[in-house]
């Protein structure tokens, strides 16, 4: 028996984080163990990666029912991004469909996935591993003989949001990456190679590094925030924790 190979989902989400509606054709309804899983041939929802949640929001149907998104995955095949519910959808394969993105939370994510960036650059260390939330994100930093300020953190922190500064992508090849290491601060995870290009989130003067996510247009977007805790999880680990001061 020949497996069907699922066509790569053209991310929208790349190209305007900012898009909260589009339509899609709807490729395949899966039952699984865990749920069902609905694969489209164009998506504005993130799938999980890179710390970053998937996104969430509805799908309606040509009759215009809704059927609710709880998470958003990469597919077993390269490329392609399968929606999560757990409910019978209200529509079939080949119907045309509208996707409504959840945008306050993922807006939520994408403010502090730029603020994790910014972190990075305060901080000249390796990161070892990292998480956005709604209200809260961290990264961890292989910090060798550095003293982590909390009250600086926080201070350079709000002055590199309040600066506003541009919050743009560019790309490079695969082979203009394994030029510029450097580029690389995660020291645990390395950014997907083979596609023959890699996306970089470029903070003009501030940061310039590898990332799929999704992230603000301008630095002042992201808001105040504070250093929640700096924690010790090991001889050289210390993990950074942010929150919103909103929340």
């Amino acid at each position: 028996m020949t497996e069907t190979i699922a066509p790569p989902t053209e991310d929208l989400f790349r190209a305007d984080a900012y898009q909260t509606e589009a339509g899609a054709v709807v490729l395949a309804v899966t039952e699984t163990e865990k749920g069902i899983e609905i694969l489209l041939d164009r998506t504005l929802f993130y799938p999980t990666g890179g710390g970053q949640p998937g996104d969430t929001g509805v799908i309606v149907s040509p009759s215009g029912a809704e059927t609710r998104i709880m998470d958003t995955r990469k597919g077993s095949h390269p490329n392609a991004i399968v929606h999560h519910t757990d409910v019978a959808p209200a529509f079939s394969v080949g119907d045309a469909v509208t996707l409504r993105l959840d945008w306050p939370r993922r807006h939520r994510l994408m403010r502090m996935h730029t603020c994790l960036h910014l972190l990075s650059s305060v901080i000249p260390a390796g990161v070892t591993g990292g998480q956005v939330n709604e209200d809260k994100g961290r990264l961890d930093f292989d910090i060798g003989e550095l003293v982590l300020d909390k009250d600086a953190i926080e201070s350079q922190l709000n002055t590199l949001i309040a600066a506003d500064h541009r919050v743009g992508q560019r790309w490079i090849t695969d082979a203009e990456l394994e030029e510029n290491p450097g580029l690389v601060k995660t020291m645990s995870v390395q950014p997907p190679r083979g596609a023959g290009r890699v996306r970089l989130i470029d903070i003009p003067g501030v940061d310039l590094q590898p990332c799929g996510g999704t992230h603000v247009a301008r630095t002042s977007e992201i808001g105040p925030v504070r250093v929640d805790k700096i924690e010790n999880k090991g001889k050289r680990n210390r993990r950074v924790v942010l929150a919103f001061v909103e929340a």
